[in-house]
């Protein structure tokens, strides 16, 4: 006796929406990452107490969907020692393969802003 399966498609009818709070936390993660990237408390560093607003930590990284490509803002603080162009494009190389490969959307700009210098207070300081 000879038995036949035919095989069943399944296409799942939907739409998939990623926040933009998701692009942030991948561009942080993706930045962080980067040798020369000032990083304090688990988050990016940001050199100064303005962005620790009534005890809530605000991102220094703004994401938006232009059409159907993401456009990326992120400040960051560069390690003293470090060249700061080179640190910043390898986060724009970073970033924008980070996000485009975990989320699928193209990202046409990343725009690195370097907001400061970290000095660090000892020697061998881990920043």
């Amino acid at each position: 006796m000879v038995m036949s399966m035919k095989a069943k498609s399944h296409n799942i009818a939907g739409s998939l929406k990623i926040s933009n709070e998701v692009v942030v936390k991948i561009t942080e993660l993706a930045a962080m990452e980067i040798t020369g990237v000032s990083v304090k408390g688990g988050h990016l560093d940001t050199q100064d107490n303005t962005l620790l607003v009534a005890n809530q930590f605000i991102s220094p990284i703004k994401a938006s969907l232009k059409g159907e490509a993401a456009e990326i803002d992120i400040s960051i603080v560069v390690i003293s020692g470090h060249k700061a162009v080179k640190v910043a494009e390898s986060v724009q190389q970073s970033v924008k393969s980070a996000v485009q490969n975990m989320t699928g959307i193209p990202v046409a700009k990343v725009n690195v802003r370097i907001s400061g210098v970290r000095i660090p207070e000892t020697e061998g300081e881990a920043v």
